[in-house]
């Protein structure tokens, strides 16, 4: 059974986050909070059927195919940093931390698009509104993925690294579109403790927002809803973290 995420008022996404470590929004408050129409997103969601493959699967999975962007928020103005490799640490990435991984950018029509700068600005002046005791003058450091999983090995793995953290402050997970599957369930989990959520993103633009440090995250596997079709089922989503005092970059950098 699949069960949807609770939800909250966009105005109480502070507050909610700082009581729960997380917030579930609904489409209609995404669009709301991105001000820009279904319509417009629509057309950007397109750019998810070029995802080249992710070279650096160490499962040896053919399932993930993704694109990567770096932004830096200062002054209310959003600004495309120059491509550079996405690296984690293996504190936070066990299966694939530790090495500069250079996943192909993010195309221009949508790295450049106005939904999508107007989207990650609003999206830091919440995590502002959070954060109520850091300097909101400080810039974000923004990183964008675009991923699709699919069904190609029969099952595809959303998180291959299990429950993780990011090492940043925040992350943000939309949900574009599932396709022909069954699975993908969220679970999130206290970092220091027992409590916990389980839900499926299922509604396309719906929104799951994470406090990094207060949670662990990940999304179970996901296999086709009928193994005897004859096209593959796919889940798209587009993940964003946010980090302050700059990018997670390899000790060599």
């Amino acid at each position: 059974m699949l069960l949807d995420p609770p939800q909250t008022s966009l105005a109480s996404v502070p507050t909610a986050i700082q009581d729960n470590g997380y917030v579930a929004l609904s489409p209609e408050q995404f669009f709301e909070l991105s001000q820009h129409k279904l319509n417009e997103w629509q057309d950007l969601s397109g750019t998810w059927k070029n995802l080249p493959a992710d070279a650096y699967l160490k499962d040896g999975g053919r399932y993930r195919q993704r694109r990567h962007a770096s932004f830096v928020i200062k002054n209310n103005s959003v600004t495309l940093a120059p491509h550079r490799a996405h690296w984690q640490p293996v504190s936070y990435n066990a299966l694939h931390g530790g090495i500069d991984r250079w996943f192909e950018p993010c195309e221009e029509t949508f790295a450049n698009s106005v939904a999508l700068k107007d989207f990650l600005l609003n999206l830091a002046l919440q995590f502002d509104q959070t954060q109520k005791s850091v300097d909101s003058a400080k810039p974000w450091f923004v990183e964008v993925h675009q991923f699709r999983i699919d069904t190609t090995d029969g099952i595809g793995r959303p998180t291959p690294e299990g429950a993780h953290r990011d090492g940043v402050e925040y992350v943000a997970v939309l949900m574009l579109e599932r396709h022909g599957i069954k699975g993908g369930e969220t679970r999130v989990f206290e970092s220091n403790g027992p409590q916990g959520q389980r839900f499926t993103l299922q509604k396309p633009f719906s929104l799951l927002l994470l406090d990094d440090a207060r949670v662990v995250h990940e999304t179970t596997p996901i296999q086709p809803m009928d193994p005897k079709a004859s096209e593959q089922g796919w889940r798209d989503t587009l993940v964003v973290t946010y980090r302050r005092g700059g990018f997670q970059d390899s000790p060599s950098t």
